[in-house]
């Protein structure tokens, strides 16, 4: 038995961060996705943080639940690990360091994202916009 440890493919972690970008985005909790998934919420957990890679049939079962395409996963792919993979090699920065400065990729933005879309009336969603915007010094 080996003891050695493989590295976190990126393509496993980006989907992994795109499972959780989109749970945050709905508001749903890692349990709530379980649930639907007929998963523990642990499972979920290993999922978005690459412990666990994530066969083909639950991937479009995740797709399902979450109310996106498949191809919304794999949306974001830096270039060069596409490049890299290609050439045989296993890229040498991870994915997450591509977006460590993304807004989005901050559970609050994504809050924040969320809230604002579920505001009822266009009306109240233009307040919204127009109080961001001066605060912001824009007009």
């Amino acid at each position: 038995m080996s003891t050695k440890q493989t590295a976190i493919n990126p393509i496993d972690e980006h989907i992994g961060q795109r499972v959780q970008l989109r749970r945050v985005m709905m508001g749903m909790s890692q349990k709530d996705l379980a649930s639907i998934c007929d998963v523990t919420f642990q499972q979920i957990q290993k999922y978005e943080n690459a412990g666990n890679r994530i066969s083909a049939s639950r991937l479009f079962e995740l797709s399902v639940a979450l109310q996106t395409p498949v191809s919304f996963f794999f949306s974001g792919l830096p270039g060069h690990i596409d490049r890299e993979l290609r050439n045989g090699r296993m890229p040498r920065t991870s994915v997450r360091d591509q977006f460590e400065d993304d807004p989005l990729s901050n559970n609050e933005s994504l809050q924040l994202i969320n809230l604002y879309w579920k505001l009822p009336t266009d009306a109240q969603r233009e307040v919204v916009m127009k109080m961001l915007k001066a605060l912001n010094g824009q007009q």
